[in-house]
């Protein structure tokens, strides 16, 4: 599983990479956690606002910080 951080680098870009990384680390599951900070590649997947959660290469949060418990629904699909 590729999980990707969509942002410039914000202070909600590193929330959501934290709150991404505890859900990671509690459903116990392999995941890559990438970040993209890319403008191009942000806007390529669509997104106009960070921060944005993609799965996957799918985008299934943009314009807000998800919660731990949020991204551990998301993931357990």
């Amino acid at each position: 599983m590729k999980i990707e951080i969509l942002g410039v680098g914000c202070p909600k870009c590193k929330l959501l990479t934290t709150n991404a990384e505890a859900a990671v680390k509690e459903l116990n599951i392999q995941a890559e956690i990438a970040k993209v900070t890319d403008i191009n590649k942000i806007t390529d997947y669509g997104v106009m606002m960070t921060p944005a959660l993609a799965v996957d290469g799918t985008v299934v949060s943009a314009g807000k910080v998800l919660s731990k418990d949020e991204i551990k629904k998301i993931l357990s699909k």
